[in-house]
């Protein structure tokens, strides 16, 4: 979990032996991270920005958008400028946090560019929490041991 978050967690989110299980679609977090990845390029962030993002139509982004406000993920304007929501964030950044750093890892090892991110936009949703700290633990221990 990141820190700091514990007060933003829905009850969507619930701890369980000191992990965050991601109790949200697949499809949700792909958009929610979609949403983060946009924000950091420009400073504001439409449905049409997502639909060029992600190549997906304007009718299907429309409809994870009004899901997504329903929820409580993220808040959209009346000029329709979308922003995340607290939980909306927590849950962005931990699947953006997961893909940078398996597709970095996944390169690392020697796999090729496009097929390390493909894989790890899949591994990112379905790794655990405990899994994913103790890969990370141990890239970051044995990279230390190499300098």
């Amino acid at each position: 979990m990141i820190p700091g978050t514990k007060h933003l967690l829905p009850q969507h989110l619930y701890p369980v032996l000191g992990e965050i299980i991601l109790k949200i679609h697949e499809s949700a977090e792909n958009y929610l991270e979609t949403i983060l990845m946009i924000s950091e390029r420009q400073p504001q962030v439409r449905s049409i920005d997502i639909v060029n993002e992600l190549e997906f139509s304007k009718p299907s982004v429309s409809i994870a958008m009004k899901n997504l406000r329903e929820n409580g993920y993220i808040q959209m304007d009346r000029d329709g400028y979308i922003t995340l929501t607290g939980q909306g964030q927590v849950i962005a950044e931990t699947m953006y946090e997961r893909h940078k750093f398996l597709s970095q890892w996944l390169i690392r090892l020697g796999v090729d560019e496009q097929t390390a991110v493909s894989d790890a936009c899949r591994i990112e949703h379905v790794i655990s929490a405990k899994s994913f700290e103790a890969i990370k633990k141990h890239v970051e221990k044995a990279a230390l041991s190499v300098q």
